[in-house]
């Protein structure tokens, strides 16, 4: 099972300017191929003028979908470039649309190559990257005696304590790696002095950042 993956943090646009060509990239997160081609025709209507709309994308926490057009680029020249800026940084779930205005200079294979990549790299670094975890979601209740122990004891593990609410005890939700969850539970009972009580709520991935 895939524990992780890598994908774009948010959208991002960047624009380069190559020989009097305006190249324009954006990329965007998705996780199923009809929301990226739906992405992909927004641009294409928002840049009807354009000549080329050159895209790739990787759909599928194992890449189980890849695609790549040079729309009318030579062969070669546009669409596999981006997608190699994708593999390069292992990102999926994610859409590279490079947009081309042309300026009447021909920049030949190795410019055209050298422009795509170069404008997916930007495109790219602007969105940002994110590392996606599977995660779990506990439901968590303590006495308030042992509240305090508890929290300090999670503020030194890779988890996060949320909606916590003040009743006739403390209850939280316990976010931690599902890969940690049997060692994340086992300590905060142990610190709670066996009277931790928790039920899991839900697994799904969510944005880990490294130093977590």
């Amino acid at each position: 099972m895939n524990y992780s993956y890598i994908t774009v943090l948010g959208t991002a646009c960047e624009e380069i300017v190559i020989s009097k060509s305006h190249f324009i990239g954006y990329a965007a997160s998705f996780s199923d191929e009809s929301s990226a081609i739906d992405f992909l025709q927004t641009i294409r209507n928002e840049h009807k003028t354009a000549k080329h709309h050159c895209y790739a994308y990787i759909i599928g926490e194992n890449s189980g979908i890849m695609r790549y057009s040079d729309d009318g680029e030579p062969a070669g020249t546009a669409g596999l470039p981006i997608m190699d800026v994708l593999r390069a940084k292992n990102v999926v779930n994610c859409c590279i649309v490079v947009v081309r205005y042309f300026g009447g200079i021909l920049l030949g294979t190795g410019g055209l190559v050298r422009a795509y990549q170069r404008c997916a790299q930007e495109t790219l670094s602007s969105a940002g990257l994110s590392r996606m975890e599977l995660s779990t979601v506990d439901y968590c209740e303590v006495p308030y005696s042992v509240w305090d122990k508890v929290r300090y004891t999670a503020e030194h593990m890779p988890v996060r304590i949320e909606k916590i609410e003040f009743g006739s005890a403390v209850v939280f939700q316990l976010i931690c790696r599902t890969a940690d969850r049997d060692s994340v539970i086992c300590r905060l009972t142990e610190a709670s002095g066996r009277k931790l009580c928790n039920e899991k709520k839900d697994e799904r991935f969510l944005s880990w950042d490294i130093s977590e």
